[in-house]
Parts: C-alpha cells; structure tokens; sequence
C-alpha cells in the first residue's frame, strides 16, 4: 500500500494548481464524473494497474475514455500523471484527499450525520447553523441513516465525535443509576 504522505502530494498538488488557474469547480465535476465511471466499471482501474497490459495501451485506452466523456486539460493531465506513475488505482483515495485539500481552502468542513430516520430540510438547516457556529466555518453535511440508531444523531467532523443519541443517553442514564 501506498503511504497516505504520497497520495497526498497529488491531491494537494492538483488542488493548488485549479486554484491558481481559478478551474476548481470544472476539475471537481470532471474528477466526480470519473470517479463515477471507475465506480461503475471497476475493472477499468484493474486494467490500468495490470502490469500485463503495456503502457502504450492504458494511454489508447485513458484517451479514448476522455474522448468519449470529455474533461479539461487540467484533469485530462493530472489522470495521464496518475496513470503513468502507477497511482491510477488511487483514484478514490487521492480525490478524497483533493475534495479535502480544497474544502479547507474554501473554509468548509465536512461532517458526517448520522441518524435512526432522515432529517427534514429545517432540520438540517438548524443542524447545519448550530454546527457552522461551533466550528466557525461552512459546514458540509454527509448524511446516513442508522437504524441502530432509536433516534437523535451522531456528528463526526474529523476525529471529533458529538453523540446526540437516546441510546448513548439511555446508555449514560444506566450508568448513573448503577453508581448510585
């Protein structure tokens, strides 16, 4: 495996570089369509990796894929840098680190939610506001629900966790009353 510093050099190399040429929101689409099409077809990543397949034909291949669904020359750049460094198969990993990389730049932190049933859009404002004012940034929601959940929310934003649950309260209420 590769080290996550390595990976991280390409995400923040390409974040600085659409930021500088001001083409960060047309590299982001560009990279999420990609990400889309290796998700879809997760053999294309395998062929890329192969060591079976010769070099000349993984550049035929990446050319005909950005022929068929076109990207700017940033992006067209940075998947033949990938690929030629045989960091392809990454991709996920490295886009996650770029939609990091560029998320801080803008300010924005991302929190993932948890919750036994989805939240309504007023309750996502609020939980968005409260969140906001806590962090002092623009906060960028992730929502999953959780059945295990039997209702309120758990927030991670990094490696900070704010459970809200009735089962972690629930939880705590048993603890008191056994101390006592």
């Amino acid at each position: 495996m590769i080290p996550a510093a390595i990976l991280g050099r390409y995400s923040r190399s390409l974040s600085e570089i659409v930021f500088e040429k001001d083409m960060e929101q047309k590299v982001t689409e560009d990279l999420g369509m990609y990400n889309e099409i290796f998700r879809a077809v997760p053999e294309l990543l395998d062929v890329f990796h192969s060591p079976a397949v010769p070099r000349e034909t993984k550049e035929k291949l990446l050319g005909e894929l950005v022929a068929k669904y076109p990207v700017s020359a940033v992006t067209f750049n940075f998947l033949r840098i990938l690929l030629q460094h045989n960091r392809i198969r990454y991709f996920q990993q490295i886009m996650d680190g770029y939609l990091k990389s560029v998320n801080d730049r803008k300010g924005i932190v991302a929190a993932r939610v948890s919750a036994a049933a989805p939240l309504s859009p007023q309750d996502l404002r609020n939980l968005e506001t409260k969140l906001s004012g806590i962090t002092g940034k623009l906060v960028s929601l992730e929502l999953h629900t959780d059945a295990n959940l039997l209702g309120g929310v758990v927030v991670q934003i990094g490696s900070t966790v704010f459970d809200g649950s009735i089962r972690t309260q629930l939880s705590e209420m048993g603890r008191r009353l056994t101390e006592t």
